[in-house]
C-alpha cells in the first residue's frame, strides 16, 4: 500500500529542487547588480568616453555641455562637486541643453575626481595656464588621433569656469590637453571648450557621415550643351555681335566656359530659355523698326 504515493512525492521533491536553483541564480544575478560599481553599468558600456567638469559653477554651462556632448554623439557626464547638488535640473542648464535633457537627467554627481575617473583607462585634462610640472601637453587633434586606435575609455576633464582645473587634478591625467587659440586672446567658454573636444574626439573616431541637404545634381549631357551653344550662336548672329564673317574665337571660348561651369541639366535649360528670350525680343525690336519706317514712308509730306 505504501508504494502508491512515491512518484507524487518524488515529483514534489524535484519541482522544490528546481524552485530552490532558480531562486539561487535570482539571488546571484541581484548580487552582482548591486555590487557592480555605477561606471560599469550598461549605459558606461555603450558609450566608451566621459566627460568629467569639475567644481562647475554656472548651470546654464551644464546644460551647453550636454548639448555639445550629445550633438557629437556622446552621452556620459559626471559633475565633480558642482556649486549646486542639483545644478543639472536647474531652470538655466535646462534651457541651455535645448533638447539634451536626457544627458542631464542621466549625469552623475560625485564627491572626488577619483570616483569620476574610475572605469577609464585614460583621462586627459584640459587646461591654459603653462606648468612647470606635470603631464605633457599636446594639441588635441594629433594626440586624439593617435589615442582613438587603441580602444580606450577615455574621460576628458574640465575645470571651473573662472580657475580651471588645480595642479593636483592635473596630477591624475595621463596628458594635458591644449585648444590652440590666438596668443592674444585664448579664453574659451567652458561649454566651447566641451564642443571642440567633442567634435575632435568623435571626429578621431571616425565622425558622422555629412547628410545632403538637396537633391542630387544631374550633369548635362555633352550634347546637351553642344546643342545650347549652337542656339546662343544663332541668337549672337542675329542681334549682331558674332560676325560670321570673321568669328574669331569667340564660339571656342564660349564653350571653354560652359565646359568649365559644369552645367547642369536645369542650367541647361535656362540658358536655352534666355537664348529664345532674346531670339523673341530681337525680333520683336525687329518689326518695331520696320513698323516706324513704314509709317515714316506713309506719313503725307
Amino acid at each position: 500500500m505504501a508504494a502508491g504515493p512515491q512518484p507524487v512525492a518524488a515529483g514534489v521533491r524535484k519541482g522544490v529542487a528546481v524552485m530552490k536553483e532558480r531562486c539561487d541564480d535570482n539571488a546571484r544575478q541581484t548580487r552582482n547588480s548591486i555590487r557592480r560599481p555605477w561606471w560599469q553599468g550598461p549605459a558606461a558600456m555603450s558609450d566608451p568616453t566621459r566627460f568629467v567638469l569639475v567644481h562647475t559653477s554656472h548651470a546654464g554651462n551644464v546644460g551647453a555641455a550636454a548639448r555639445a556632448i550629445k550633438v557629437m554623439g556622446f552621452s556620459e557626464l559626471v559633475l565633480v562637486r558642482p556649486r549646486f547638488a542639483d545644478i543639472a535640473g536647474r531652470a538655466e542648464a535646462r534651457a541651455m541643453a535645448s533638447g539634451a535633457t536626457d544627458v542631464l537627467d542621466a549625469a552623475r554627481v560625485v564627491d572626488t575626481l577619483d570616483e569620476a575617473l574610475a572605469g577609464c583607462t585614460h583621462a586627459c585634462a584640459t587646461a591654459m595656464t603653462p606648468r612647470d610640472f606635470g603631464p605633457p601637453t599636446h594639441a588635441p587633434r594629433p594626440y586624439l588621433g593617435e589615442l582613438a586606435s587603441h580602444g580606450t575609455r577615455l574621460a576628458l576633464v574640465f575645470g571651473p569656469e573662472r580657475t580651471g582645473l588645480a595642479n593636483e587634478d592635473v596630477y591624475r591625467c595621463h596628458a594635458c590637453l591644449s585648444i590652440p587659440t590666438d596668443p592674444a586672446y585664448g579664453s574659451l567658454n567652458l561649454a566651447q571648450a566641451v564642443q571642440l573636444l567633442a567634435y575632435e574626439w568623435r571626429q578621431a573616431l571616425g565622425g558622422f557621415p555629412v547628410q545632403p541637404r538637396t537633391a542630387p545634381v544631374v550633369a548635362a549631357d555633352l550634347a546637351a550643351v553642344q546643342g545650347t551653344l549652337a542656339h546662343w550662336e544663332q541668337v549672337l548672329v542675329k542681334i549682331g555681335f558674332l560676325d560670321p564673317a570673321a568669328p574669331k574665337k569667340l564660339m571656342p571660348r564660349l564653350q571653354q566656359l560652359l565646359l568649365r561651369a559644369g552645367l547642369n541639366t536645369q542650367e541647361v535649360h535656362i540658358l536655352r530659355g534666355i537664348a529664345r528670350a532674346v531670339d523673341e525680343a530681337a525680333a520683336a525690336a525687329g518689326r518695331s523698326r520696320h513698323e516706324a519706317r513704314r509709317d515714316r514712308l506713309q506719313r503725307p509730306r
